[in-house]
């Protein structure tokens, strides 16, 4: 066991195995459950026989509406949702133990801004949800992390506070593009397109834009999971990371680095989601504790389980397709709340 600079314990236990075992099988059960829950009903036995079919390679008779529903619907959406969910709850725990902060999440550098105005102007610019439009939100996603790094390296302070502050003035450089965008966007077409996708949602996701995310998010969360040890020596404060042989500066870049990659890779495809790399984070953390080794992990299952879960509500709640960001606003803000609450208790 190691402490960290505010005295916490670092455990290191054979019952994380356990806990992962659960994670991994409340996954499971939930992707599963997904899969038969939407207004086309589908049996058990259905499902299992499309399935097989889908393995050996062969059809059957007056089953193509239905498969089409499974293989081509709810699939994509269920693995994207995963995706996004685990993308968005590493980022978050990272940031979270990078710099120290409970509340901090992954939109801190303004990369949701950032990426939020590449789609809108890609939308404008070509009327649809397009492969320019992911490109531009990619694009202005790591852009916007390029600024924010900029501005804390001419100030010279690379603390927290430069951090949160540089990236609260790109956020507001990026929302008032993205609203002179929305001001000008074709009220009929572009301006509907535009604020659906700004609140999140994964009703229009298909195989396409699987294929476009998972290269970006695997290469973001691998790179995190190879950082785990640094983030839990970089608690010690830097004097002892130094000393352990581990570069601070360039630890802190490569974590902003992969971060920023899963944020604007999930934000590319499915919106800006909020709250979720906030919340997931501390769950996982009463879960696990405070080891990276095993935090990062296990954000990464809750997160994922707790997308789909959330996407599966908003697509069966009404009629009409809830947007994802307002379940995870109401479930994210009064958590929130009982963070703060508990601070300023222990202040």
């Amino acid at each position: 066991m190691i402490m960290n600079k505010k005295g916490k314990t670092i455990k290191t236990k054979d019952s994380y195995k356990l806990k992962f075992i659960l994670l991994a099988g409340l996954l499971v059960l939930v992707m599963v459950a997904s899969l038969f829950g939407g207004r086309y009903h589908m049996e058990y036995g259905d499902v299992l026989k499309l399935i097989e079919a889908k393995l050996s390679g062969v059809s059957y008779p007056g089953f193509e509406v239905a498969e089409h529903v499974l293989f081509q619907v709810r699939l994509p959406r269920i693995l994207i949702a995963l995706l996004v969910g685990a993308g968005l709850s590493i980022a978050g725990a990272s940031l979270q133990g990078l710099f120290q902060n409970p509340l901090v999440s992954p939109d801190i550098l303004g990369v949701c801004s950032g990426s939020g105005f590449g789609a809108a102007l890609g939308i404008l610019l070509t009327s649809g949800m397009g492969v320019m439009t992911s490109v531009l939100s990619l694009a202005f996603g790591l852009i916007s992390m390029f600024l924010t790094l900029f501005m804390v390296r001419a100030k010279g302070q690379a603390q927290t506070m430069s951090y949160i502050l540089s990236g609260i003035i790109v956020t507001s450089v990026f929302s008032a593009l993205t609203s002179l965008i929305k001001y000008v966007a074709d009220v009929n077409d572009q301006l509907p397109t535009i604020t659906f996708w700004l609140m999140g949602s994964f009703a229009n996701t298909e195989f396409n834009d699987l294929k476009i995310i998972i290269l970006p998010i695997v290469i973001g969360i691998a790179g995190l999971l190879l950082l785990r040890w640094q983030l839990n020596i970089l608690s010690l404060g830097e004097e002892e990371a130094y000393s352990l042989g581990v570069n601070p500066q360039a630890a802190r870049i490569a974590v902003i680095l992969f971060s920023t990659i899963i944020t604007a890779a999930c934000v590319m495809v499915s919106g800006i989601v909020g709250w979720v790399g906030l919340v997931i984070p501390h769950i996982s953390r009463r879960i696990m504790g405070v080891n990276h080794k095993a935090l990062l992990p296990a954000s990464m299952l809750l997160g994922g389980t707790f997308m789909v879960i959330v996407d599966s509500v908003a697509r069966n709640l009404t009629a009409a397709e809830i947007p994802i960001g307002i379940l995870t606003a109401l479930i994210g803000a009064p958590f929130f709340a009982l963070i703060y609450n508990r601070m300023k208790g222990e202040s």
